[in-house]
């Protein structure tokens, strides 16, 4: 079992920055990958970033690909993602997401992710 609980959430005037946080508990945090994805209203939930277990592979949608940055501190058991010139489309309810160890597939796809956060709200004002 993991338990996640983003942060970090809010309001911000387009092309400003926001940093979600994402912090897990339960199983070794080291060992699985951890995704970002994101819904907005009357939209379908989409993939915006990914990364490796170690943290030594990222992985971004092309929309947000040079705007957002993910990260992970292992030692911290929290896996971020900074968010650079937000658009208005880019509002939505963010959701971080715990993978599977061994998966097959793509990591951009949510068949990998087994545990997921209860979403943070990003809001950006044109």
């Amino acid at each position: 079992q993991v338990q996640l609980v983003e942060s970090g959430g809010g309001l911000v005037q387009a092309g400003g920055s926001l940093r979600l946080s994402c912090a897990a508990s339960g199983r070794t945090f080291g060992t699985y990958p951890m995704g970002w994805f994101r819904q907005a209203p009357g939209k379908e939930r989409e993939f915006v970033s990914a990364i490796s277990w170690s943290g030594g592979s990222t992985y971004y949608a092309e929309i947000v690909k040079g705007r957002f940055t993910i990260s992970r501190d292992n030692a911290k058991n929290t896996v971020y993602l900074q968010m650079n010139s937000l658009k208005p489309e880019d509002a939505a309810v963010y959701y971080c997401a715990a993978g599977k160890t061994f998966y097959s597939g793509t990591i951009k796809s949510e068949g990998v992710y087994e545990y997921w956060g209860q979403g943070t709200q990003v809001t950006v004002s044109s």
